[in-house]
């Protein structure tokens, strides 16, 4: 398997500082951190299950060149990072991810081929980010990154209206920053991960169904005799 934080603030919000004195924008981004915390804590703790499309473009910043997936994503929360998770991509190719009871499978049905191992000793997803900031406690999200960054309302495609923020992990980390857009609910419904090397990692929910029933065996992987296992 392939892979929020303070209250203070180091930057105050990028539209209000065009119309408004330091100390105005300052107050209104104070708020927007105040609302998106609130927000987040909540929909951590009433949401019991989601099913999303999911997206997922991968900007190489050598070649400059994307690379988009498109899928499904079903999600059930667990005690710790020990989350249910089943991300089915449908294009460009057909591609199966579960991880659930501290176990992952990667299937891989072109090929004949899954990975399984421990999901605590595997790298994460590239979508698993996304995952991780609906399973993660506000307590979490202080200890693992800076405070906000670069706060501000923005409206993505389709009309979507959230809050922008910009995470800067402390200590040493795998990435150099995230960016993250919440919802009017508390949901995070995109993510992007900047890597060290200037290569990037968008993911994308929509279609979002909050606390829709979904079966334990949505989150296994039914595998045909010749299907070749390989552990990890």
């Amino acid at each position: 398997m392939k892979r929020l934080m303070g209250l203070g603030l180091s930057m105050v919000v990028l539209t209000v500082l065009a119309v408004g004195s330091p100390q105005e924008a300052s107050g209104q981004s104070a708020g927007l951190v105040s609302s998106v915390l609130n927000k987040l804590e909540q929909n951590r703790q009433s949401l019991k299950s989601l099913r999303a499309g999911i997206s997922m473009e991968k900007y190489n910043s050598q070649l400059r060149d994307k690379e988009t997936s498109h899928g499904v994503i079903l999600y059930t929360p667990a005690t710790g990072r020990n989350a249910n998770v089943r991300i089915e991509w449908n294009a460009p190719q057909h591609e199966i991810i579960t991880v659930s009871k501290g176990q992952y499978w990667f299937y891989r049905p072109r090929l004949g081929i899954v990975y399984t191992g421990s999901s605590s000793s595997a790298k994460n997803p590239k979508a698993s980010g996304i995952v991780e900031l609906m399973n993660m406690s506000r307590q979490q999200l202080q200890a693992r990154y800076e405070p906000f960054q670069d706060v501000r309302e923005e409206t993505l495609w389709g009309g979507v209206s959230t809050i922008h923020l910009k995470l800067v992990p402390k200590g040493s980390a795998t990435f150099k920053y995230a960016e993250v857009w919440v919802d009017s609910s508390g949901m995070p419904v995109q993510t992007k991960v900047v890597e060290k090397n200037d290569d990037a990692t968008t993911v994308r929910l929509n279609n979002v169904e909050r606390n829709v029933k979904l079966s334990d065996e949505v989150f296994s992987v039914k595998l045909d005799s010749n299907v070749k296992v390989i552990k990890g």
